[in-house]
């Protein structure tokens, strides 16, 4: 329905805003998959090293995204180990591409995400544009 003039406010639906993403789960204690919630841990941290100066060059823009491997048992999806993970962070010129990299290693994946989900076949994008 569309909003006229005159109309009631209780008439008036809230339309098209926000976004849904995902579906109830055992994946994670927050019953959303873990791919979403170990994103959002990673921006979190990334936020977190921004404002405590831990990561003095990091800005507030940032985008991350996990791949995790499942294994299917009897119907349900059980979370194996994360495939891959991206980070890209705006951040000031004054630091070198390789310590950027090294530094989202060090202080935002390896504590933003659980080690037994972490392996040697885990692929990491870091600050994948090279800039």
């Amino acid at each position: 329905d569309k909003v006229e003039r005159g109309q009631d406010i209780e008439n008036i639906g809230a339309g098209d805003q926000g976004i849904m993403f995902g579906y109830a789960t055992d994946e994670t204690p927050e019953c959303v998959p873990m791919t979403s919630q170990l994103a959002h841990a990673l921006n979190e941290r990334l936020a977190a090293c921004r404002r405590d100066g831990t990561l003095p060059w990091a800005r507030p823009d940032t985008k991350t995204q996990v791949t995790i491997e499942y294994k299917l048992d009897n119907g349900a999806c059980i979370p194996l180990r994360v495939h891959t993970v991206v980070i890209s962070v705006q951040h000031s010129e004054d630091i070198q591409l390789e310590d950027l990299r090294k530094q989202l290693m060090d202080e935002v994946v390896t504590k933003a995400i659980p080690a037994n989900m972490l392996d040697d076949k885990t692929v990491y994008h870091l600050q994948p544009s090279g800039r």
